[in-house]
């Protein structure tokens, strides 16, 4: 990369000067990053951010590779020191900053954070910052996994003690990943993060996210309200939609809809097996008014349906009309009706990627989810080879 892709020499000192792409806009100083003992001064847009040659140099090749390149020795400076003029978004640079002094610890809820993943991830890739770059993937890799196992530990963390469940208090909108996952073509999370959106109403879809906020805030600058998505992505969501609503269609036509009993019923004798009969009738009803979807806002969700089918065969809160009770199916039935949810909530898990026409992913699941702490990453810690 040459150095005149990521900066411009400026003509001279004055600072309005070497603002030449905001003409009509004052310099803004982020005092936040501006340091008295810095030596370089970052330009992007009308913001300057006053850092250290070395801090920059430690983590990055492509800062390490441009301060080696011989520089004029009248070389014009800026408050004292040399410039450098980014073609990034302010706000992102900032971020970058944070991340590389003071390293990345996402708040909770967490989701009020993804700006900072955002534009850390941006830039780390950009700038080949390995070790940030992997930091931000991780996060992302474990609020949007590529395996069943992850997902659903993943929505288990996410509903609290009394069943209720809200993804969007520790998970960023679907909506924002989605674009961050097309911007920088990171196809392994988007299959989950379609999944995660499909189950909102097409309405609340269409109508977007709103714009999160962000720390560092360029003056006299206005961002739209409110974020979408590409038509095409909203095509696809729909579609995934659509196709995750027919697969709960087909489970139950295929393993409820006079389902046989098991060759081992406990029952069998005892009016041909009526009491799994009825229990398995029982869930049939209850899974076509989806218990639990649209209720608990989860609607369009069939790998959290079948999850229910299988709860329906340990719940005794069930009422016959005198007293509290369960399900009455033998051992037997149970096992062959959870074998068959296992097998169909796979099955499921591995089309995903087919319903939202993510391209390249043949199936989910062979990926590997990122568990365990992923709530911060330090400055400093080694970078890839």
């Amino acid at each position: 990369m040459t150095s005149s892709s990521l900066f411009a020499p400026s003509s001279s000192p004055d600072v309005n000067t070497v603002i030449k792409s905001e003409p009509d806009t004052a310099p803004q100083i982020c005092s936040e990053y501006w340091f008295t003992d810095g030596n370089i001064v970052l330009v992007a847009g009308s913001s300057l951010f006053k850092v250290h040659r070395g801090q920059l140099e430690r983590h990055s090749e492509v800062f390490r590779d441009l301060f080696s390149i011989p520089q004029p020795k009248e070389q014009d400076s800026v408050h004292g020191a040399a410039c450098i003029q980014l073609y990034d978004n302010p706000s992102d640079v900032f971020y970058l900053l944070k991340a590389l002094y003071d390293g990345m610890y996402f708040k909770q809820p967490y989701s009020a954070e993804f700006p900072f993943l955002a534009a850390v991830l941006r830039l780390s890739t950009k700038y080949l910052i390995y070790n940030l770059r992997e930091c931000c993937l991780a996060r992302l890799a474990h609020d949007f996994p590529a395996t069943l196992e992850g997902w659903d530990l993943r929505e288990k963390a996410v509903t609290d003690m009394n069943g209720r469940y809200g993804p969007r208090e520790r998970i960023p909108s679907p909506i924002l990943v989605i674009n961050l996952a097309r911007e920088l073509d990171l196809k392994e999370i988007l299959p989950a993060a379609f999944y995660d959106l499909s189950r909102y109403g097409t309405s609340k879809t269409v109508l977007g996210t709103p714009t999160p906020a962000v720390e560092f805030k360029v003056l006299e600058t206005q961002e739209a309200p409110t974020v979408f998505l590409a038509h095409n992505d909203l095509v696809n969501t729909f579609r995934g939609r659509e196709a995750a609503q027919r697969s709960v269609a087909s489970f139950i036509s295929k393993e409820l809809s006079d389902r046989p009993i098991s060759v081992s019923c406990a029952h069998r004798n005892d009016e041909h097996g009526k009491l799994c009969r009825e229990s398995f009738y029982f869930i049939l009803l209850n899974t076509l008014r989806s218990v639990g979807g649209i209720a608990s806002g989860r609607d369009a969700d069939p790998l959290y349906t079948l999850l229910q089918a299988i709860d329906m065969l340990h719940r005794t809160d069930f009422s016959d009309g005198e007293r509290m009770c369960g399900l009455r199916m033998c051992c037997f039935c149970k096992l062959d009706f959870a074998g068959a949810v296992k097998r169909a909530r796979e099955q499921i898990w591995r089309e995903i990627p087919g319903w939202f026409g993510v391209e390249g992913f043949e199936k989910m699941g062979s990926g590997r989810d990122v568990q365990g702490d992923v709530s911060a990453c330090a400055p400093d810690a080694q970078m890839a080879s």
